[in-house]
């Protein structure tokens, strides 16, 4: 070693080591002052000669940027604190893969060690640590912001004597130890469902710990799902006392409230929404004007005149952002009192509102627009199914107000025409099908059943479009500071991948498309077999819609300025923008602005992703113990997707996508094609596409990990052409399915849309292979228990602590 270098830690390492290597304190004091260095450099700085120190000195530096010391970029190492510091949430999927999520930059991967310190939508901060050979950069968390979980439901398992719940995904990672006395006096036994108070949270030594709070093993799991994925989320789902008495103190509109509002009690202002709908939010009317030309009224519940800035109201729905929708039930974002009350546009009551106030030309141009503040008296509450009725010819499905009736027949005449303006600017409309379910007195499924959506549905869309659209352009006129609803254009890794595609479709994309591309896709190919599967590709290769201060345009529905106006009640950028509106009418600063502003775009966009994220893992694992009970059964379904793992198919009857494994197609080595989306047979020369039908059985469902595993039985066309014979012979197992494909861009301001990204893909192991399935017993079964993890390692021991035990981390 060189001997012009003194390390202050020389003494401790010679008593540890039989051949010492430089500290951690000297070689940060090296690499800061060299700037950088490699592992050869360091090696020659210090003449290590022998293999095991050289091999130790490795080890080491790889420890040290574990532990977030050094920053590895390619070969060179670097002082970690010289890296910037971001703040991030913490998301982790049913692999137990986990990321930080900086806003406006890419992902950071964490690795297993700095998972063992947080829970699923944590708060953090967060810096760079390396680059790996793929590219992608990993992350050491230095600091935690925020706990958001607070309580869990989950299943009490036992190793040697040692307590602990074992929760659910996306915390299955974070098992929480409980005292034996704890397990004995609520009486619960191994295996029962417990809902638990976090005590302690874990660290990267230490689990977590936390004391009983009610006991679920009276409760079927069809209802333990949804609260225990509110816990797991860490949803606000308790309305705290004062927020409560606030919302109740309101009472109906009186004169005072209604000063300085213009009066449309007496126009013919009705709500349509959906049959099980209990908050409405906006009401519409429209009319012929003198002249030629429509005027259209929106009218949207004014919940800024209840929610106050700096109240415990206000405070509450800022922290939730948004209302979440799970199967059969709501967490709204307000109380009950304000959501189907007050603010709710309920029919033959006066209800205060703020109004966009269009005038339309005959072509359905827009040619001015006003906003105010308002009080209506809605003349009757409509749903989609009876309008469509009415539209249909049956006229006694709607009142008999004829005030009404005049106002819808003005409303779908002025649709027709909007349909025309829709189609000019090059929205996208998708071939997809949106489904519903049925449930029993359990909460499971009883049946999923296809949504249409009729004239009604897509008449109210265009009307919330006007209004959104207008409220952009007031806001830019007016240089108002408000979130818009942005969604940029893909990127070109994204559209590459589409072009392959779309030109094995013998149809032009060019290399910077614009919605008129797209949309000539969807038109070329909107009635074939496999219209949902090719529209699907293109879905796919859309950005995620987000809310920013900055307007970017809104891409998929061909604005150059797009927000959200119509929905206060369940969306608090709704309620943002209205408080902005009213301060410029009224001549006064917007209420948010500047820093504050972009922050907030940050928040809302988050909440909405977690609001969208435990919906949808609602939905999956309700999906998954529905198909429990057809377990062997054989249904047709559609490959709505294709990787080189396997296929994805959605079965035609039930609505539910499973996955088929590459190595249950048949005897023969499938190659994926990416530019066709094909899986090619090398020797036999069978092909498995998007739209081909297939012929499965339910082989293996997980609840655990919420996949379905299906088994080939036939393929039974392939490119829209039948295929007679039988597919080849396949093994009786099956495999692993890879994470369920995620919904992407869909923004209709009625369907409570979800934004999400592209599909990850499983990974290879070291060897390059992918992992080995397993057994048809195996795949229906967490394929993780922290049991297993504790057999590998130590014992559970205590803690010492001023607060309740705790036991050392496995």
């Amino acid at each position: 070693m060189m001997k012009n270098w003194v390390d202050p830690e020389a003494k401790a390492e010679a008593e540890r080591y039989d051949n010492p290597i430089p500290s951690r304190t000297l070689l940060l004091e090296i690499i800061e002052k060299n700037k950088s260095q490699s592992h050869a450099d360091l090696v020659e700085a210090f003449e290590i000669a022998d293999q095991k120190s050289i091999d130790a000195l490795s080890h080491r530096l790889i420890a040290m940027v574990r532990d977030g010391q050094l920053m590895k970029d390619g070969y060179k190492f670097q002082i970690a604190a010289e890296q910037p510091e971001h703040e991030a949430t913490v998301y982790i999927n049913a692999k137990g893969m986990g990321t930080a999520n900086i806003s406006g930059q890419d992902d950071l991967l964490l690795p297993e060690r700095e998972l063992r310190q947080v829970f699923n939508g944590d708060r953090v901060k967060v810096r760079q640590t390396s680059v790996d050979r793929k590219g992608k950069a990993w992350g050491f968390i230095t600091e935690i912001v925020q706990h958001r979980v607070k309580e869990i439901i989950g299943k009490v398992a036992e190793h040697e004597g040692e307590y602990f719940i074992q929760p659910g995904n996306p915390n299955a990672h974070q098992p929480i130890t409980l005292e034996k006395e704890l397990i004995e006096h609520a009486k619960v036994n191994v295996g029962d469902s417990v809902r638990i108070a976090i005590d302690d949270y874990p660290t990267k030594e230490d689990l977590a710990t936390g004391h009983i709070v009610q006991s679920m093993a009276d409760k079927a799991d069809t209802e333990i799902i949804i609260p225990q994925t509110i816990l797991e989320f860490g949803l606000p789902y308790e309305f705290p006392n004062e927020v409560v008495k606030e919302a109740e103190s309101f009472k109906e509109p009186s004169e005072k409230d209604r000063e300085g509002r213009i009066d449309l009690r007496d126009l013919a202002l009705v709500t349509i929404d959906g049959e099980d709908a209990r908050d409405f939010d906006d009401a519409v009317f429209a009319e012929k004007r003198p002249g030629g030309g429509y005027r259209v009224v929106v009218a949207i519940a004014d919940v800024s005149h209840y929610v106050r800035i700096g109240k415990p109201l206000d405070d509450e729905a800022q922290q939730r952002g948004t209302s979440v929708y799970f199967p059969h039930y709501v967490l709204p974002m307000l109380p009950e009192a304000l959501s189907n009350g007050l603010c709710s546009l309920n029919p033959n009551v006066d209800r205060l509102c703020m109004v966009c106030d269009l005038k339309l030309s005959r072509a359905g141009r827009v040619t001015g627009y006003e906003f105010y503040p308002s009080v209506m008296h809605s003349k009757a509450r409509l749903t989609y199914d009876q309008v469509a009725q009415y539209l249909d010819g049956d006229s006694s499905a709607i009142t008999e107000d004829r005030d009404v009736r005049k106002s819808i027949n003005t409303l779908f005449q002025l649709y027709q025409v909007l349909k025309g303006l829709r189609a000019e600017r090059h929205a996208m409309e998708f071939e997809t099908v949106e489904t519903y379910m049925t449930f029993d007195e359990l909460g499971g499924i009883n049946q999923i059943l296809p949504r249409s959506r009729n004239d009604a549905h897509k008449l109210i869309e265009e009307c919330m479009l006007l209004a959104n659209v207008a409220a952009a352009e007031y806001a830019m006129k007016n240089e108002v500071p408000m979130l818009y609803r942005v969604h940029e254009p893909p990127e070109f890794s994204r559209i590459q991948k589409v072009r392959d595609f779309v030109k094995l479709l013998g149809l032009k994309f060019p290399e910077q498309p614009t919605q008129a591309d797209y949309q000539a896709v969807i038109e070329a190919t909107k009635d074939r077999v496999d219209a949902p599967s090719i529209h699907s590709v293109l879905l796919r290769s859309m950005m995620q819609a987000y809310y920013g201060a900055k307007n970017a345009g809104h891409f998929g529905l061909a604005y150059d300025a797009y927000t959200h106006f119509t929905s206060p009640i369940r969306r608090y950028p709704d309620l943002l923008l209205h408080r902005a509106i009213k301060a410029q009418l009224a001549n006064k600063p917007s209420p948010l602005s500047g820093a504050a502003l972009d922050d907030a775009g940050e928040h809302f966009s988050a909440t909405e992703r977690r609001a969208d994220e435990a919906s949808r893992s609602v939905t999956t694992w309700l999906k998954c113990h529905y198909m429990q009970q057809h377990l062997g059964e054989e249904f047709i379904g559609t490959i709505s997707a294709t990787a080189e793992f396997g296929l994805f198919v959605t079965l035609k009857d039930l609505y539910v996508d499973g996955m088929i494994h590459v190595s249950q197609l048949g005897d023969d080595f499938f190659v994926f094609d990416q530019a066709s989306q094909n899986l090619v047979g090398q020797n036999r020369g069978q092909s498995f596409g998007l739209g081909d039908e297939v012929k499965i059985k339910v082989a293996g469902v997980n609840l655990a990990e919420r996949k379905i595993d299906f088994e080939l039985v036939q393929q039974l066309t392939h490119a829209g052409r039948t295929i007679r014979e039988r597919a080849p012979r396949v093994k009786s197992k099956t495999a692993p399915r890879a994470e369920a494909k995620e919904d992407v861009f869909q923004d209709r301001p009625r369907q409570s849309p979800s934004d999400q990204g592209d599909q990850p893909r499983r990974k290879k192991d070291k060897s390059g292979a992918y992992s080995k399935k397993p057994s048809k017993k195996s795949a229906a079964k967490p394929e993780t228990k922290v049991k297993d993890k504790v057999k590998k390692k130590s014992k559970l021991k205590k803690k010492k602590s001023n607060s309740k035990p705790k036991t050392e981390r496995i």
